[in-house]
């Protein structure tokens, strides 16, 4: 079975985007500036999204397709 490298990528920034929304909720316990950590996964989410609607766009790309061969 060969390896998606897109469906790598989306796992590895969802697991990114989790670990910073963690880091954003200890910042603003400690009532440190979060300012960074929000922009951060604001571009994360952004490239999620886009990866998301890349993958699902391309006919060859679909997961269910793939069981199948």
């Amino acid at each position: 079975m060969e390896e998606d490298p897109d469906a790598y990528r989306i796992l590895r920034l969802r697991a990114e985007i989790l670990e910073l929304g963690s880091a954003i909720r200890q910042l603003q316990r400690a009532g440190l500036d979060d300012a960074a950590a929000q922009l951060l996964i604001g571009r994360k989410r952004a490239q999620l999204e886009q990866l998301v609607k890349t993958n699902s766009a391309s006919p060859g790309i679909n997961l269910e397709t793939r069981r199948l061969r």
